[in-house]
């Protein structure tokens, strides 16, 4: 991650490392805790939940990284420091209802794939006028790529992502965060301007780390 960060020009205290921990053991999340891990994703609303209440140490910040459900909401609010999916119109009003809204990134569809969720880039501006309006903070973008054979092919959608992310900004100085790049592309992904990255695989299986399904956990 800083070799990528430091070969873009960029601080490398500037990315964070999402470590998903969607299927791991809680004794798994403790050794990359001491490890001096502190930010994980979880992707199932039960999952995360049963995570808050393992006894694990509570300065961990845990995000939610998978298609969220109504039904789900008030489930996985209480624990996530940041939703990384937020990817359609009908959540706004039950995250709106919510006491203390969590912070959430748009997840954009760059690629129009029929098989995902996230939103079309000409809405991105107007739903996040929508959110601040409803009192929830928008701190930026996120994607998932098209799957590709090779990293360098996620080239073009991680840019795309950054370019929507600056446009913006112009209204929301805030959303800062650009959520971007897994196991297989990480780097890529740090060399055009992701904030976090998402890997699951390269931490807790390094020796499976072909290319694979995409979806919003690693």
């Amino acid at each position: 991650m800083a070799a990528a960060a430091v070969r873009a020009g960029r601080d490398p205290t500037t990315v964070r490392l999402l470590a998903v921990s969607k299927g791991r053991s809680n004794e798994q999340v403790r050794e990359l805790y001491e490890a001096g891990q502190r930010l994980f994703g979880e992707n199932r609303p039960q999952g995360l939940q049963e995570r808050s209440g393992a006894g694990l140490p509570d300065d961990i910040e845990w995000h939610f990284v998978g298609n969220v459900q109504r039904r789900g909401i008030k489930m996985i609010a209480p624990s996530t420091a940041l939703l990384h999916s937020f990817d359609r119109a009908s959540l706004v009003e039950p995250w709106a209802r919510l006491e203390d809204p969590p912070p959430v990134l748009l997840e954009v569809n760059l690629a129009a794939e029929p098989q995902k969720h996230g939103f079309d880039p000409v809405e991105v501006c107007g739903v996040a006028d929508l959110l601040v309006e409803r009192c929830i903070p928008v701190h930026g973008l996120m994607i998932i790529p098209p799957r590709v054979r090779f990293a360098e092919e996620a080239r073009p959608w991680f840019s795309g992502l950054r370019e929507l992310g600056e446009t913006m900004r112009l209204d929301h100085p805030e959303a800062v965060e650009l959520s971007m790049g897994m196991t297989d592309d990480f780097e890529v992904a740090i060399e055009e301007g992701a904030s976090i990255v998402r890997v699951g695989r390269a931490i807790f299986d390094p020796t499976n780390n072909g290319i694979s399904e995409r979806s919003t956990e690693d």
